[in-house]
């Protein structure tokens, strides 16, 4: 189904769907109307020499640097020239894909006063898979992700570089082959096309989809250790925490319940300890605060997606010009830092739950590391070695980006959100958090083989689908693939699609 950019009406959802799946977009045609109208009286103000910002002067800390008319002309080429200015490997297709969705939705509302032609041949690179070569880093989140949106727009002159059906072209080829004209930059256009922070925010829309994914995959996890440790469930009636009023740890403790459903351990008859430790009994609070980080960045994301990110912005119903900072990438950096955060927190817990399984002194009567025979055999002693370093490295990523200000050109830029940063550590998180929680599953599926008691619907079915990818662990072997394995597992989302069939939907 196409999806319609209208300025007011773009998702989460939405944004993966034309990143990841290819989903065709197309322009509301009032949104086309308004464009052409916030164009027209730019055209009007240029005629009358009025004064905007990046428009009929220079930028940054040239801003009070006013350019004659044939400048003016030529000022958008030399501007997406000298910023486009990043350096590293090519940023991931879906992640530009995503950020053209989202700039052309910023156009939409027809207050940036580029001519409609840029945004129509942004809409078409989208609809016939063009796109741009953008290197990852040189983004300080402010006047927003400059570098590679600029890398992005060379693409309207004809030049830089595309991916097309596969292969990395000339800008200019890529465009011939997909059969798209090159509009060119006129006043204002060039400027319009990259001052907003879209890259950061559509990465961040992509990882807030992903961390949703994987927090209920967590729960999974977090359900089958508790099943394998022989956990009392009274800390995941719900009631307990309508009674604290979280939103996060009311849904987090439905969800545990509706994979522990059908196990012998909810009908009171087999022995379990009066209290279990807190990486166990808390899983729902800790779990619930990550999923309430999580809800208000999908909040701010959203927001931004559908707002006006630029400068300046032009009002035509009042003729306006005003200048301002509404590229600044903070609202979406702040929340976003404390996204990749709560993940890290999650895997922390993970792996306290993975060491219950494991050590002997805490494991309920399990073998030692999982092992079939102890001493001879380390079962999954190293396993969690390989969970450690991952989460160590998550820890350090876990410092705040968002306050990490470096004042840029001569000071006009004074303070900057470094939000790509958040974005770039925020995608390394979660690659660590596949790896971790597949560990998780990995243990908690060998600690279930060897209870003799019904595990849950939910359980069952999960283990069921790990055993598809990694083999019981009867003689020790080279674990890596299994580690490997089982984080692909965990970043497709199988185990949680087949779960849902089994239980429901989780919240």
């Amino acid at each position: 189904m196409t999806i319609t950019l209208d300025g007011s009406s773009l998702t989460i959802e939405k944004i993966a769907a034309i990143a990841r799946f290819n989903e065709k977009v197309e322009l509301d045609p009032d949104a086309l109307v308004r464009i052409k109208v916030c164009r027209a009286m730019l055209e009007e103000k240029l005629a009358n020499k009025e004064i905007m910002y990046g428009t009929n002067t220079g930028i940054g800390e040239f801003s009070e640097t006013m350019l004659n008319d044939e400048q003016v002309k030529e000022f958008q080429k030399y501007l997406i020239y000298n910023h486009a200015a990043g350096i590293g490997d090519p940023a991931p297709i879906e992640h530009v894909r995503a950020a053209l969705a989202g700039r052309i939705n910023v156009h939409a509302h027809g207050n940036s006063g580029c001519r409609p032609e840029i945004t129509l041949t942004m809409i078409e690179m989208l609809n016939k898979g063009v796109t741009p070569v953008v290197c990852t880093k040189g983004s300080v989140g402010a006047s927003g992700d400059l570098a590679p949106m600029a890398q992005a727009a060379l693409l309207l002159m004809g030049e830089g570089e595309a991916f097309y059906n596969g292969e990395r072209l000339p800008g200019h080829e890529a465009m011939r082959r997909a059969g798209i004209e090159i509009p060119g930059l006129q006043a204002r256009d060039g400027l319009a096309a990259i001052n907003g922070s879209n890259l950061l925010t559509a990465m961040s829309a992509l990882h807030v989809y992903d961390m949703e994914r994987f927090i209920k995959q967590a729960e999974i996890a977090a359900a089958m250790t508790i099943e394998a440790l022989l956990g009392n469930m009274k800390p995941y009636n719900t009631k307990l925490h309508e009674l604290r009023g979280f939103k996060g740890a009311v849904a987090s403790a439905q969800n545990i319940m509706k994979v522990i459903e059908g196990s012998d351990l909810t009908t009171g008859r087999m022995k379990t300890k009066v209290q279990d430790a807190y990486s166990m009994r808390s899983t729902p609070q800790v779990i619930g605060a990550a999923r309430d980080a999580i809800a208000y960045a999908r909040l701010q994301v959203e927001i931004e997606l559908n707002g006006v990110g630029d400068n300046p912005i032009f009002i035509p119903e009042d003729k306006l010009t005003l200048t301002g900072a509404n590229f600044q990438g903070t609202p979406v950096a702040l929340p976003m830092d404390m996204a990749g955060a709560a993940i890290t927190m999650v895997c922390v817990l993970s792996e306290r739950r993975l060491n219950r399984l494991t050590n002997p002194a805490l494991s309920q009567g399990l073998p030692d590391f999982l092992a079939h025979e102890p001493g001879f055999y380390s079962g999954l002693m190293l396993s969690q070695y390989t969970a450690d370093h991952l989460i160590v490295e998550q820890r350090i990523l876990s410092t705040p980006a968002s306050i990490q200000s470096i004042p840029a050109a001569a000071d006009q830029e004074d303070f900057v959100s470094m939000g790509m940063n958040t974005a770039l550590k925020n995608g390394q998180i979660l690659d660590n958090a596949y790896g971790v929680l597949g560990i998780e599953f990995m243990a908690a599926a060998q600690a279930l083989d060897f209870r003799e008691f019904t595990p849950g619907k939910g359980s069952l079915k999960a283990r069921e689908v790990i055993r598809r990818h990694v083999e019981h662990l009867e003689v020790d072997r080279p674990l890596y693939p299994d580690h490997n394995a089982m984080k692909a597992l965990v970043k497709s989302g199988e185990i949680l699609e087949e779960v849902e069939k089994i239980v429901g939907n989780l919240k």
